[in-house]
């Protein structure tokens, strides 16, 4: 009898092994992370709050359908977000963005209730609207995939390169039971973190492969629900899938590599937990700009600041790419500030009279401007 080649083909399959040792650093800088994290959102104003909330949930939309080659219309998905969320930010939407917004609440404001079959049926519907499909085959939507193998291939189509097959349907309903079965009893475990559960949820789920297409958008779904369930709140400031993303050829090469291992998922966690890291530091340099932006309004509440200095002031404590990382000239205010280059000046002046804004080293026209930082740290 030939040894197995897919991980489902193990005898133990899918009683996963793990070597804590090689995990253990970076479990906890994660858990040391997360609290960081979860400690700040506390000072965070609600209305700041709700408006991360709305960034990191279309963040995450997004870039969970870029990972499968999707591109989505930003504005669309925005717009049914706010509106659940109760954000005055109207604009069209269609049924693509709104099953979206749908899919993405209910996994993470949702986390109390119980993953079933029957809600897993209502994800595949809320992210396949439509009927969609290819020339040669629609897609089944709101039930498993029919009996046809499962794979994800690449290369020629008379030589294709198979990266991947999933178990066979027909013993589909039983795994995928299971799967739910231990998800639902995982969740208080003592002796499984949650970090490492929504790791496991992760590479299990996305193993199956139960549904024609989609697999992928709503495993990144479950980890998102696992993740809410750890942390026992809704409120979500990091998007994991955005870090997935930035590198999604190694997401697909460790999963490849995993999938046609034993049942020693270490390297699976290890790239898991790290991937979760970045998008933990990625939220905590957010929560400190929006914090640093706070004390910035507390410190100048009184300075009786004008609109057009109001507008420039917030993209420069917005950070980011749009924020003038390296300042702002007058050129750029200009344009920003839709003011003459007189106004601009003047205004420029005046803000720095107000301590508001440090003038950077250089002269003439190269003098750039930031935010006096100094004047943040002491309000």
């Amino acid at each position: 009898m030939s040894s197995p080649f897919w991980i489902w083909q193990q005898s133990a399959w899918p009683r996963f092994t793990w070597q804590n040792e090689a995990i253990a650093a970076l479990l906890r800088n994660c858990i040391d992370m997360q609290g960081r994290l979860l400690g700040k959102i506390g000072s965070v104003d609600a209305l700041s709050e709700c408006q991360n909330m709305l960034d990191t949930l279309l963040q995450n939309i997004v870039t969970s359908s870029a990972i499968e080659g999707e591109q989505l219309n930003v504005g669309s998905v925005r717009s049914s977000l706010a509106r659940r969320l109760g954000i005055e930010e109207p604009g069209p939407t269609n049924a693509r963005s709104e099953g979206l917004a749908e899919l993405m609440l209910d996994a993470t404001q949702g986390y109390d209730r119980p993953l079933t079959l029957q809600r897993l049926y209502t994800w595949h519907q809320w992210l396949f609207p439509l009927a969609q499909g290819t020339l040669s085959k629609a897609i089944l939507v709101g039930q498993l995939r029919d009996e046809m193998p499962m794979q994800v291939i690449s290369g020629r189509l008379d030589k294709p390169t198979v990266h991947f097959e999933a178990p066979p349907r027909d013993d589909l309903e039983a795994q995928l039971n299971e799967f739910l079965e231990w998800f639902a009893n995982s969740r208080d475990s003592a002796s499984l973190d949650p970090l490492l559960r929504a790791g496991i949820a992760h590479f299990w789920f996305v193993t199956l492969h139960p549904f024609d297409d989609g697999n992928g958008r709503l495993t990144r779904a479950i980890t998102d629900l696992a993740l809410a369930q750890g942390e026992r709140q809704a409120i979500r400031f990091y998007a994991m899938s955005a870090s997935i993303l930035e590198d999604r050829a190694g997401y697909y090469q460790v999963l490849e590599n995993s999938q046609k291992g034993d049942l020693d998922i270490t390297r699976w966690l290890s790239w898991f937990l790290a991937t979760l890291l970045r998008s933990l530091e990625q939220a905590l340099v957010n929560i400190d700009r929006i914090l640093a932006k706070a004390r910035f309004w507390q410190a100048h509440r009184s300075d009786g600041l004008l609109p057009e200095q109001v507008k420039v002031l917030n993209r420069l404590l917005d950070g980011g790419p749009r924020g003038f990382e390296e300042g702002i000239n007058a050129a750029q205010y200009q344009a920003v500030a839709k003011v003459s280059k007189a106004t601009a000046t003047r205004h420029l002046a005046d803000l720095l009279d107000k301590a508001c804004l440090v003038r950077l080293p250089g002269g003439g026209r190269s003098t750039r401007y930031r935010i006096n930082t100094q004047d943040i740290s002491n309000a």
